[in-house]
């Protein structure tokens, strides 16, 4: 399928001013489609919307407690407040949070105590239909979801491996005391879920009616401690103790002599294939609820992944496991469209991979940090190499920024390489808009630019740094920075590069 020729940008919900300390769903996410729109960008990319776990990995949404859920911390207050659930003086008295990054623990703590007032009024009022419609239709996940996180809260910082044997076990007889014991903790849980999902619902509605359209993003695995592999102990590779015994990971390259040990539960192919791929399937059209396309992480994990044995401190030991893709994604697109779905497909891909791609026309990806690597005649990421049904990223949410790279990371041969495209030399302080442009007018149909690269911001504001968990997951936009100036230059390059958004008011 033919896709017409069209850009956006990269912004996690988290990196949103707010004077709460975390970005959210709330007026500020409104006011970003308005500069897209201004900008004439028709995607906004996110990262997942997953609740992390706050402990192992803790602010990552790659490493999630729930497949389903929506984190929590993405509420707006302000629209909570403009609901009746909190008082204006509630919503006043807040502390003083960095403005340039999240401080999770300080947000928690804030945050718990105004969703809670929210939780307390919202008990008491009488329009609560829409809400129980919400549990009822989201019963299959939000049921075990919400039982799970207050049983996490319960038990502190036993991991449910270790819970009372018939509590691991799901015993139905201890499952059913349970939620009758915390009958009123498990409704705030499902409140909280509600009123994420409701402003998620209305913030797509009103980009939509604007002509944007948001990219979701799925990772490929869920922690162990989280409650899918509670709940579906059977599609993991799990003990009788119903421990790990392989964990997730990548193996040894140029860049680790060791590979990378992520350490997530890997899937059982096998129990998936003989339920046929039932909660694979689920999570997939949940997330097409919410999005108007999805990203799937790693996607090379789905046709073989790199098993490593629980307990190694490395994942140098692993070995390849073939997964059974072809009856897998055959399942799939009986019933969602290829169209929709965005291969991750960066790193060692193999030629089953690509032939699969191609042959499904799925959308792939190409980063320009990548494409001034080795070989430029056989780097798919090289510029000339691109291919239509693919985005362009100047650099994804694991890159440094653009001005962060071209200042430290690149070298004098990656340097000579980019100046040849451009055709030029090109001064650092100029640098981000050349790569932009250089993104925008490749002849893949869509481009996605970090928010950082428009504001030609360095090292200090990229998202994540892959193997290191500190300082992760944090950086956000301070209030007025992204200016109409900046509006109008992105609005003229992309208009130069045939990708405009026909505005719509």
């Amino acid at each position: 399928m033919t896709q017409k020729r069209a850009s956006g940008l990269l912004l996690h919900i988290t990196s949103l001013p707010s004077k709460y300390g975390i970005g959210d769903l709330g007026p500020q996410a409104y006011k970003f489609a308005d500069f897209l729109v201004r900008a004439r960008q028709k995607f906004w990319q996110i990262l997942p919307l997953t609740p992390p776990t706050l402990r192992q990995n803790p602010y990552s949404p790659y490493n999630c407690i729930s497949a389903f859920a929506g984190n929590h911390l993405l509420i707006s207050p302000d629209l909570l407040y403009r609901r009746g659930l909190l008082l204006k003086e509630e919503i006043q008295d807040c502390p003083r949070f960095a403005k340039s990054k999240v401080e999770y623990p300080k947000v928690v703590y804030y945050k718990t105590k105004l969703l809670n007032a929210a939780y307390e009024r919202f008990k008491v009022s009488k329009k609560q239909s829409d809400y129980e419609r919400f549990c009822i239709e989201n019963a299959k996940w939000l049921d075990d979801f919400a039982l799970f996180v207050v049983l996490r809260r319960h038990f502190g910082r036993i991991v449910w491996c270790d819970w009372p044997a018939k509590l691991r076990d799901r015993y139905k007889d201890a499952v059913r005391t349970a939620r009758g014991n915390f009958e009123e903790a498990i409704d705030r849980e499902k409140f909280l879920q509600y009123v994420f999902f409701k402003q998620l619902f209305d913030l797509k509605r009103y980009c939509g009616g604007q002509g944007v359209k948001l990219i979701g993003d799925i990772p490929i695995y869920v922690a162990y401690t989280s409650a899918d592999v509670w709940a579906n102990p059977e599609i993991f590779k799990l003990d009788n103790a119903k421990k790990p015994r392989f964990v997730s990971g990548v193996p040894p390259d140029m860049f680790s002599r060791t590979g990378q040990l992520w350490g997530n539960p890997v899937y059982d192919w096998q129990a998936l294939k003989d339920t046929r791929y039932r909660w694979w399937l689920a999570r997939i059209e949940h997330n097409l609820k919410l999005f108007d396309l999805v990203r799937i992480d790693h996607f090379r994990g789905f046709f073989a992944y790199w098993q490593v044995p629980a307990g190694d401190k490395t994942a140098a030991n692993g070995k390849w496991v073939k997964c059974p893709y072809e009856d897998f994604f055959n399942t799939l697109f009986k019933r969602f469209d290829a169209n929709r779905i965005i291969a991750e497909d960066l790193g060692l891909i193999t030629s089953d991979i690509k032939t699969f791609i191609e042959k499904h026309q799925m959308t792939g990806m190409r980063v320009l940090q990548f494409g001034l690597n080795g070989n430029l005649t056989k780097n798919l990421h090289f510029p000339a190499n691109h291919r239509k049904n693919t985005i362009v990223y100047t650099g994804t949410h694991d890159n440094n920024t653009a001005a962060g790279w071209f200042r430290k990371d690149a070298n004098a041969e990656q340097k000579k390489r980019l100046f040849a495209c451009l055709g030029r030399k090109v001064p650092a302080h100029q640098f981000n808009w050349e790569f932009i442009k250089l993104a925008l007018s490749s002849v893949a149909n869509r481009a996605i630019v970090p928010v950082q690269d428009i504001l030609g911001l360095g090292e200090s504001a990229r998202m994540n740094r892959p193997g290191s968990i500190k300082g992760n997951w944090r950086w956000r936009l301070h209030p007025g920075q992204l200016t109409p100036q900046i509006s109008k230059k992105l609005a003229k390059l992309t208009a130069i590069c045939h990708r405009t958004l026909n505005r719509r008011r």
